[in-house]
C-alpha cells in the first residue's frame, strides 16, 4: 500500500532454511487487492504439501523435478496462469529464460527450445506415475506426516528441541538447535552419523546453532527410526546425555 510501484509478489511455500511453512493463501489474497501478480516459489513443497491454484491465486508456481515428486534433479517447471503468461509478451531480457517463448515453441512443435535433459524427463515421468500410484499429493503428504511426527517424537524424547514453533514448522525439513552439552561438537556428531550411514544438514541459521533433518525422499518411518537409534548411539559415544 505504501509503495505502488510493487507490482509482483514472491513467496516461498516451505522455507527450508528453517522448515517453515509460509501462509501462500494469506500472502495471495494481499497481493491481488493491490493487484499485484502473485509467484510462489514452491520447490520444497509441490507434490507432498496441498495448495489450490484458485485459493492461493498464484499466477507462477515454479518447482523442481526433484524435491518431493521424487525425481532426480535437473530441470525446473513453471505451472503459470495463462494471462499473466500472455501479459509478459516482450518483458525478457535473455533468451534462456525467455519463459513465453519457451511455452510457445511447446505449444508450436512440442520441443525444448535447448537440448532437453532427455534422462531427467524420463526420471520425472516415471516419478509422477509413482506419485499417483502412492494417492497422490494426499498419499505423500501422509507419508511425510508420519516421517515428521515419527522423528520429532523420538527427537524430543533424546532432549532436543526444534527451532521453530510447532504452529509455523511444517513436514518437509525440520531444525534442531544444538543440545546444551558441553561434549556436544557438531563436526563430530556429523561425522559419527555419516559412519553409520545417515547424511544430514548443517544448519544455515547465522544466530543459532542448529542443524536440520529432512523428511522426504524414499524414505519412510521405519527409517526415521533407524536414524533415531543412530542419533542415540553416536550422542552416548560423545558422551552427551
Amino acid at each position: 500500500a505504501a509503495d505502488p510501484a510493487i507490482t509482483a509478489v514472491a513467496a516461498v511455500h516451505c522455507e527450508t532454511t528453517t522448515g517453515l511453512f509460509n501462509p501462500v493463501i494469506e500472502i495471495g489474497a494481499i497481493a491481488k487487492r493491490h493487484n499485484c501478480v502473485y509467484i510462489i516459489d514452491a520447490m520444497s513443497s509441490f507434490g507432498a504439501v496441498p495448495l489450490d491454484a484458485a485459493s492461493s491465486q498464484v499466477d507462477y508456481l515454479i518447482s523442481s523435478s526433484n524435491k518431493c515428486v521424487e525425481g532426480v534433479p535437473g530441470f525446473s517447471y513453471v505451472i503459470a496462469r495463462k494471462t499473466a503468461l500472455m501479459a509478459t509478451e516482450g518483458y525478457a531480457r535473455t533468451v534462456s529464460l525467455n519463459l513465453i517463448a519457451q511455452w510457445q515453441e511447446l505449444e508450436r512443435s512440442g520441443q525444448f527450445r535447448f537440448t532437453p535433459p532427455t534422462h531427467v524427463l524420463l526420471a520425472f515421468h516415471q516419478a509422477l506415475q509413482e506419485l499417483e500410484a502412492e494417492g497422490g499429493v494426499a498419499g505423500r503428504s501422509a507419508r511425510y506426516r508420519k516421517n515428521y511426527q515419527t522423528l520429532v517424537t523420538g527427537m524430543r524424547t533424546m532432549g532436543f528441541r526444534e527451532y521453530l514453533d510447532p504452529t509455523l514448522q511444517g513436514y518437509i525439513i525440520t531444525t534442531f538447535l544444538y543440545p546444551e552439552h558441553p561434549n556436544f561438537d557438531f563436526t563430530r556428531f556429523y561425522q559419527l552419523l555419516n559412519e553409520r550411514d545417515c547424511v544430514i544438514y548443517p544448519g544455515k541459521l547465522a544466530e543459532m546453532p542448529c542443524f536440520r533433518l529432512g523428511n522426504i525422499g524414499r524414505l519412510y518411518p521405519e527409517d526415521m527410526t533407524r536414524l533415531l537409534v543412530a542419533i542415540r548411539e553416536t550422542l552416548e559415544e560423545m558422551g552427551v546425555k
